[in-house]
């Protein structure tokens, strides 16, 4: 499909594309989409939907644990007991890293879900914001606003 359209301005400065809801039904686009924009070096621009898809992806976390444990001389195996029991204040501990154990494609919506279900601090914020603050977006730097 070609079409001709003169970007214009609004009352803030921002740029709109004035594209009639036919248009953006006919090519699947959304109000909030991605949009690339190529230049074709003779003045015109072409616009595709930016496609992409989220990948939930499952790490343990690997930490090794030191705890100091006083016990009655001959009777180091009562440490251990302390330990498994979670009595035992920690002493130190070194992040080993993290081993992906599973990846799989998931909707947006199945994205969303999970967000709720593990976050559920966040389930009542606005979707835009989940995304913003637990989804990792493609170029993201990983410190970036943390």
């Amino acid at each position: 499909m070609k079409q001709i359209v003169t970007i214009q301005e609004d009352e803030n400065g921002e740029l709109i594309l004035p594209l009639g809801e036919g248009v953006c039904e006919e090519l699947g686009w959304k109000e909030g989409d991605t949009l690339d924009w190529k230049d074709n070096g003779d003045g015109s621009w072409t616009i595709t939907k930016k496609e992409t898809e989220y990948v939930l992806v499952e790490c343990v976390s690997t930490f090794r644990m030191r705890y100091m444990v006083e016990v009655p001389k001959g009777k180091a195996e009562w440490a251990l007991d302390t330990v498994t029991l979670n009595e035992a204040k920690e002493f130190s501990q070194v992040h080993i890293g993290e081993q992906i154990i599973s990846h799989r494609i998931v909707s947006k919506e199945e994205a969303l879900s999970i967000s709720d279900a593990d976050n559920d601090y966040g389930s009542t914020w606005p979707e835009e914001l989940k995304i913003k603050n637990f989804f990792t977006s493609i170029g993201e730097d990983k410190d970036e606003d943390l």
